[in-house]
Parts: structure tokens; C-alpha cells; sequence
């Protein structure tokens, strides 16, 4: 398939596309007449990189997911590399759950200590 077919399957801009294999996460293959060819392998590739960005994920994080699924294996997080980027986005997660569990806890605090307090005559 060419470009355009893979961006609207994939739900992506074309602009997007050619960022990607210019970051070495799509193959930039051409047939004789110098387009760009793709096949479901790639479309594969492209909703791995799209669901973890949904999950959050940079892009370069992306990388050892894609790499595992070019290498042939059914997952993207089948290879041990992937596991690393999972781990760190967990620590990275938990890290990130926590401060807004402190900061929800200081919100809790202040309306308590607002609602203790006498009552504006105010309304809106």
C-alpha cells in the first residue's frame, strides 16, 4: 500500500509517517517508481507506537517495542528490552501517582480548613 492508504488505516497524517521513518521506526521502502510501499507488518508497527503514546509513551520509547515486532516476534513487548521501557514507566508512573496523591491531600486540607472557617456573605 502506499503512503496515504497506511496514514487513514493507521488514522495518521502522512506528515507523521514520514517523521517516523525518518526516526528509523518505519521502514522507508520504495518501489520502481520511487513511492513509498507499505504492508500490514507496518500497519502493525504504527498501532504499537500509537496505543503506547496513548499510554503515554515518548515516542523514542517506542523503539524497542517496534524493534521486537521487525525482529519477527507476534508482541511487541515480547523481547526483554521492552520490559525495561515498561518498568521505567511504571517507576515513572507510581512516581507521578504519588506526588498527586500529595498534592490531592493539601487540596483536601485547604477546603477543610475554608469550610471551617465563617462563611462569606458572596455567592457566585
Amino acid at each position: 500500500m502506499r503512503i496515504g492508504e497506511l496514514a487513514e488505516r493507521a488514522g495518521l497524517s502522512t506528515r507523521t509517517l514520514r517523521y517516523y521513518e525518518s526516526r528509523g521506526l518505519l521502514p522507508a521502502r520504495r518501489d520502481g517508481n520511487g513511492y513509498r510501499t507499505y504492508d500490514e507488518d507496518d500497519l502493525r508497527l504504527l498501532r504499537e507506537i500509537r496505543t503506547l503514546q496513548d499510554f503515554g509513551f515518548e515516542l523514542e520509547e517506542t523503539r524497542p517495542f517496534v524493534e521486537c515486532l521487525r525482529a519477527g516476534h507476534p508482541a511487541g513487548d515480547s523481547c526483554p528490552a521492552s520490559l525495561v521501557v515498561y518498568r521505567r514507566k511504571l517507576d515513572e508512573l507510581d512516581a507521578l501517582l504519588g506526588r498527586l496523591t500529595q498534592v490531592r491531600d493539601q487540596v483536601a486540607g485547604q477546603l477543610a480548613e475554608a469550610a471551617a472557617r465563617p462563611r462569606c456573605e458572596l455567592t457566585g
